[in-house]
């Protein structure tokens, strides 16, 4: 089977380009305010729901899973015809790509967010409702039982991972049906990303095993009350 190197590199300039669309940054830009100087310093959806509030937050999520998904719809529709038999994982490909332009923009210092947002257009974009109702439980269920977001996102990923394996390995789904070299190159793309999320999440995860993380809550209020015991915290 041929390796498609410049077919795969297209797709992961193509996801790069849609994940530079920096949501948080440009919105706080737009409301005299840059997202990466106050909270937590990331420029994704959680720092702008805790610093702007529920609406904003949701809207920072929306736009940046839509532009993984654009990504991918890209690389479909350059695709669909002349390589009918591996577009779906130059699909991956593209979505991959929009995750690491979303955590490393070339203009902002490589200084983005951590792809959690990108992650679910990814995982809508993978087309499999399995996956994305998985997801959502694990990641809504962590969130509300323990409030920390960086614990549903590094979960949902590890899920993700598994689940996919599984699918593939036993013939379920979409997963199931592509030949066994096409799998085997998703589980190590995921993989990666994976491992990513999880470096990008360092510092929550040293916090979280510290008892120290930082809660989010839907809350407006709420959130600000928490910045207040985290900075107390921080200074002890």
């Amino acid at each position: 089977m041929e390796a498609y190197i410049w077919q795969k590199a297209v797709c992961l300039l193509i996801g790069y380009a849609c994940g530079l669309i920096q949501t948080g940054y440009l919105i706080g830009k737009a409301q005299g305010i840059d997202i990466r100087s106050v909270g937590s310093g990331n420029a994704g959806t959680t720092n702008m729901l805790r610093t702007f509030g529920v609406g904003t937050g949701v809207l920072t999520l929306l736009c940046d899973a839509a532009k993984t998904l654009l990504a991918m719809v890209i690389a479909w529709l350059i695709f669909r015809n002349s390589l009918p038999d591996i577009v779906f994982l130059l699909q991956i490909y593209a979505g991959a790509g929009a995750i690491l332009g979303h955590d490393f923009p070339f203009y902002m210092g490589f200084r983005g967010g951590k792809g959690i947002a990108c992650t679910a257009g990814l995982a809508i974009g993978l087309m499999d409702p399995v996956l994305i109702v998985l997801g959502l439980l694990t990641f809504f269920i962590i969130f509300f039982a323990t409030h920390y977001v960086s614990l549903g996102s590094c979960l949902v990923w590890l899920g993700l991972i598994v689940e996919i394996v599984i699918m593939g390995q036993l013939g379920i789904g979409k997963f199931g049906s592509l030949p066994q070299g096409q799998r085997i190159e998703i589980y190590v793309i995921m993989l990666l990303l994976g491992i990513l999320a999880w470096w990008q999440h360092r510092s929550n995860i040293q916090r979280l095993l510290a008892g120290k993380e930082r809660k989010t809550y839907l809350n407006h209020e709420k959130n600000l009350a928490e910045a207040e015991r985290f900075k107390a915290m921080q200074g002890k």
